[in-house]
């Protein structure tokens, strides 16, 4: 009764304000989520988690070890593709973390790139931000992750210590110069010999990414694989 209930409210409501792909703006159909069928279809995708030594791999090459490395979709300014890290990001809308996170694992679980990984991080926020956001967003994406995986999530051993400003507007020395020493690890010992698979949004330069797994440098046997939801181009 309650889910009948629910099902007939769902759909009074969105018979006034009907559900839109956040991509090209059609309305979503029953089952769809987030973006529409074409839309997810159409979506630029890496498949870079179906290569070794792929260009995500080799932008952390020298800066810190990975086991592996992808990221879902490719991201240009001229995108429309564009909306989903902007609404998810600046636009309130954490749902798409979830949303695009399911997506991504439900597309990577096919492979064995969740092989042996024992712990989900998402990159923190510092929590000025995540109180002025009101989420964040790469915690979301983790969230979506686990959903598929089953993989736990931890948020609670590595905190973003320092407020920086935005990366978006700086040169690749300034993001790297930025995010210097940011992420302090708790109880690193609960690490030894864990696979950690650390989860971000998008990915520019590696810096903030490397940032976080610098954290884990000094802890007996860990190992690091990287997934972030979008790269840019």
């Amino acid at each position: 009764m309650e889910n009948t209930l629910k099902t007939y409210l769902l759909s009074f409501i969105h018979l006034f304000f009907p559900r839109q792909c956040v991509v090209c703006g059609a309305p979503l159909q029953e089952g769809e989520e987030g973006i529409c069928l074409t839309c997810n279809m159409d979506m630029p995708r890496t498949n870079y988690h179906v290569s070794k030594d792929n260009p995500v791999e080799r932008m952390f090459w020298g800066k810190v070890p990975l086991e592996r490395a992808t990221s879902y979709f490719y991201y240009s300014k001229g995108s429309d593709f564009r909306r989903i890290l902007h609404l998810l990001k600046y636009g309130g809308r954490k749902d798409l973390g979830g949303v695009m996170g399911r997506f991504m694992a439900a597309e990577l679980a096919a492979t064995d790139f969740f092989h042996d990984i024992d712990v989900i991080v998402p990159v923190p926020l510092h929590p000025r931000k995540k109180r002025m956001r009101g989420y964040n967003q790469s915690e979301c994406i983790a969230h979506g992750v686990a959903a598929v995986t089953g993989i736990p999530i931890d948020i609670a051993s590595v905190s973003r210590i320092k407020h920086t400003d935005t990366q978006t507007r700086k040169s690749v020395y300034e993001r790297w110069e930025n995010v210097d020493r940011i992420f302090c690890l708790r109880c690193p010992e609960q690490f030894k010999g864990k696979h950690i698979l650390i989860v971000d949004d998008v990915l520019t330069t590696g810096a903030t990414t490397t940032a976080c797994a610098d954290a884990f440098k000094e802890v007996e046997g860990v190992r690091i694989s990287v997934l972030t939801l979008a790269v840019a181009e």
